[in-house]
């Protein structure tokens, strides 16, 4: 017996579980994308005849769910005390670490039809979010409108880093000749393509989510719950 035939025959005297298969998704969709994931290909990832997964996922939404569910529980809160602007840039930074380390679940978000991910673990980081902007003084609302701010701005700077974002800045406009009459503030800061750090451009941009929040909140803008 080859060393490929030993290690399908001990994959297969494993105890199957749903937490087993949903690892195994998670690897496969982390190491070779989204579309790679099957359950032919998860089967085969843990050893078994697709048929088997069925005992534990319903059908391949039931297993992204899981795999959604299974990231969403990873997530690592910040400390609770301490100042609120730094408890919220550091529960921005951990989502976007989320999303950085597993990117095709932002796919998953956007494409799966089945219910949203409702385990106990899986909820607490939105139960977390809405509530720090609860306690910034946002009403109930307002709250979700502000989670789904910052949410998609997270979401979509991972997906520009993903698209090696000064690359393609130096490239567009660095390796151009922008004649400045006709493009004069492309012109004047072409040059600042190159100093776009990463990490300071997410801090730059999550500033200027925050201090919206405050202005509103100190404006008294918020909009009142449907129970207030």
């Amino acid at each position: 017996m080859d060393v490929e035939q030993t290690t399908s025959t001990t994959k297969e005297r494993e105890r199957l579980t749903r937490e087993r298969v949903i690892d195994a998704a998670l690897s496969v969709m982390d190491a070779e994308g989204l579309d790679a994931v099957s359950m032919r290909r998860v089967a085969r990832e843990v050893g078994v005849e697709a048929m088997s997964l069925y005992n534990h996922v319903r059908d391949k939404d039931d297993l992204l769910q899981g795999v959604c569910e299974r990231i969403m529980s990873s997530f690592e809160f910040p400390a609770t005390s301490g100042e609120w602007v730094d408890r919220a840039k550091a529960g921005a930074g951990e989502w976007r670490r989320l999303l950085q380390a597993h990117p095709d679940v932002m796919r998953i978000f956007a494409e799966t039809h089945g219910p949203a991910p409702s385990s106990p673990e899986s909820l607490l980081p939105t139960e977390f979010a809405l509530r720090l902007f609860m306690e910034a003084g946002l009403s109930d609302r307002d709250a979700v409108q502000a989670f789904h701010a910052f949410g998609g701005y997270i979401q979509g700077f991972v997906m520009m880093e993903a698209g090696s974002m000064k690359e393609r800045h130096e490239e567009h406009f660095l390796g151009a000749a922008i004649p400045s009459e006709e493009f004069p503030a492309l012109a004047a800061a072409s040059r600042y393509w190159a100093d776009c750090d990463a990490d300071e451009q997410f801090e730059f941009g999550l500033d200027l989510l925050i201090r919206g929040l405050q202005a509103r909140v100190a404006a008294g803008a918020s909009t009142p719950s449907r129970t207030e």
